[in-house]
């Protein structure tokens, strides 16, 4: 009895980070560019007994039984599928219309220095600099700065009459009388491993050390320079909705919830047992 309690309750914890997965993925339904994960499980630590009687006639199966200790959330894969673009017309959002690409930001890590961030999402705007008030810094919702192919932060003059971004990420400031102002390339990088990548909120996401972890840098991330940049496929005044369908997600859920209660409910019925057995000896 003591086993299957054990066995369900370590399933049942491993269901509820389930669980947590799920509701992040349906809270972010609507959000621009999110992506969704998934869970996979694998088996937890089993024992072997082979100490059956020699005659094999009487042995359950050939080589002993087997005894399992419940199941682990084995790995949370991000899936990189592209979402619906939606039209917006506006001239500050910006969808990348290929899998795998990322807009580079500036974020600010753990230890409190600046490290390069990656979103899908492209709804940008922009603030003044708090370096040069006549210059317009452009940022996502959440105001981190975008930045270009150097990895400095977009600067645009302010007096110009409207913005253009092109298929392959070249943003240009034009002023009314047609003189451009300003050009520079949204940074943009190629995401190889996706599955290091590590969510710090605001939809945004960074690389692990890679050094720690003994992965060269060029297998996991690349940037788009040079003639890269004419991999880049970039749509202006559009967006990218999640790659959450909801319909997925729902009965996922259920069928975790459904394994829940299961596993609930062997925990309840092996302590009715044990009761049972207690109520036997105390007789």
């Amino acid at each position: 009895m003591l086993r299957s309690m054990i066995t369900a309750a370590n399933t049942m914890a491993q269901l509820g980070q389930q669980l947590n997965v799920i509701s992040n993925n349906i809270a972010n339904s609507n959000t621009t560019g999110f992506k969704r994960r998934e869970t996979n499980f694998g088996e937890l630590l089993a024992q072997q007994f082979t100490n059956l009687p020699n005659d094999k006639a009487t042995r359950l199966t050939p080589n002993g039984v087997r005894y399992g200790v419940g199941a682990r959330l084995a790995e949370t894969n991000l899936v990189l599928a592209q979402g619906a673009l939606t039209k917006t017309d506006r001239a500050l959002d910006v969808a990348l219309a290929k899998e795998g690409q990322f807009f580079r930001v500036l974020v600010q890590g753990e230890n409190g220095a600046q490290e390069i961030g990656y979103t899908r999402s492209g709804a940008f705007y922009l603030t003044p600099s708090a370096e040069n008030p006549n210059e317009l810094m452009l940022v996502t919702s959440d105001g981190h700065p975008v930045l270009d192919e150097n990895n400095a932060p977009i600067l645009l003059p302010e007096g110009f009459k409207n913005i253009t971004i092109s298929n392959n990420g070249t943003i240009t400031a034009v002023a009314s009388d047609g003189r451009v102002m300003r050009r520079a390339n949204i940074g943009i990088t190629t995401i190889l491993r996706p599955q290091l990548l590590q969510s710090v909120g605001d939809n945004i996401f960074t690389l692990p050390d890679l050094n720690a972890l003994n992965v060269n840098e060029a297998d996991v991330a690349v940037n788009m320079i040079g003639n890269l940049r004419n991999q880049i496929s970039m749509t202006q005044g559009a967006l990218e909705q999640s790659n959450v369908d909801l319909g997925t997600e729902l009965t996922d859920m259920m069928i975790t919830e459904r394994s829940y209660q299961l596993n609930a409910r062997a925990i309840s019925l092996s302590d009715q047992m044990l009761g049972l057995i207690n109520g036997i000896r105390s007789s």
